[in-house]
Parts: structure tokens; C-alpha cells; sequence
């Protein structure tokens, strides 16, 4: 699996500051993230490509989380309508969407990532180095293959 260099997780994990206002299940801390897989959902509450995207990340959540996967949603939103607290948190409900979420009006971790289109998922190994990035939708069994792959090492 290939290694991004110098890319890690904790920087974006250690202060709300750096990826918004937590509106769901959150926040994240780096400790409590720290020898986890972790996956940053960037995302958006009305774009259909990342709505296709949430059951897999639900079934993935439910079925590995106890294993040691994290998910956290990173929406940086694409409307004015999407900049609401009430509007994305109704949207979250809706659907069924149970990980910690935070609101990224700033596009914080987008920019330090260079995520230029929306669903984008980055995949953080045990060690919180960035391995993998996926963009767009339709790529559930890459999405899990990544997962699987990343849980298996220690």
C-alpha cells in the first residue's frame, strides 16, 4: 500500500479549531485516535456521490469499529444551506450517519490535504500515517479492501 510522506492525522485531531465545530458523536481526540485505523470522510450533506458513500461507511463503522476503525466525518460544505449547523445535523439524521462529524466552513483539513473534489476518504494507518486516498464514489470494495488491508497490520 503506497505511503504518503509526512502526512499524518494528529495535527487535525488536536483541536477543534483545525477541522470546525463538532456537530455529531464528537469530538475526536488524537489519543483516543492514536493506534487506530482512521478514515476522513470529506464530505458535503447534498452531494450525491457521498450520500452513495454512507453504507458502506455505516457497515464498515459497525462491523470494525470495535477492531479498531474510526471514522470521521469532515464536512466542508458546497452551499450557503450547508454552512447551517440545524440544516447538516438533520441531514446527518437523515442519514443515519452515527460517526463523529465536524463542520469545516474554513475547509481546514481540505486545503492541508489538498482534497479538491467531494467525497474524498483518506485512510490513516495505526502509526496515524496517511496510506491511502480515495475520490469519489462507486468504490466501496476499494473503500473496504483498504480498510481490511489497513486492520490487518500492526
Amino acid at each position: 500500500m503506497k505511503r504518503h510522506a509526512r502526512r499524518r492525522v494528529e495535527p487535525h485531531l488536536r483541536s477543534q479549531g483545525a477541522a470546525g465545530k463538532y456537530v455529531a458523536h464528537g469530538p475526536v481526540h488524537a489519543a483516543e485516535a492514536a493506534g487506530k485505523v482512521v478514515i476522513l470522510d470529506v464530505f458535503t450533506v447534498d452531494c450525491i456521490n457521498c450520500r452513495n458513500v454512507v453504507p458502506t461507511l455505516r457497515s464498515l463503522y459497525a462491523g470494525d469499529h470495535a477492531k479498531g476503525l474510526e471514522i470521521i466525518g469532515i464536512h466542508a460544505p458546497e452551499t450557503p444551506a450547508e454552512k447551517q449547523r440545524a440544516y447538516v445535523t438533520e441531514n446527518l439524521r437523515e442519514q443515519g450517519i452515527v460517526w463523529p462529524v465536524a463542520v469545516d466552513n474554513s475547509f481546514s483539513p481540505w486545503n492541508a490535504y489538498g482534497v479538491d473534489a467531494w467525497p474524498t476518504q483518506l485512510f490513516f494507518d495505526r502509526h496515524g500515517r496517511l496510506r491511502k486516498v480515495i475520490v469519489g464514489g462507486s468504490q466501496d470494495d476499494q473503500v473496504r479492501s483498504t480498510v481490511e488491508a489497513l486492520l490487518s497490520e500492526r
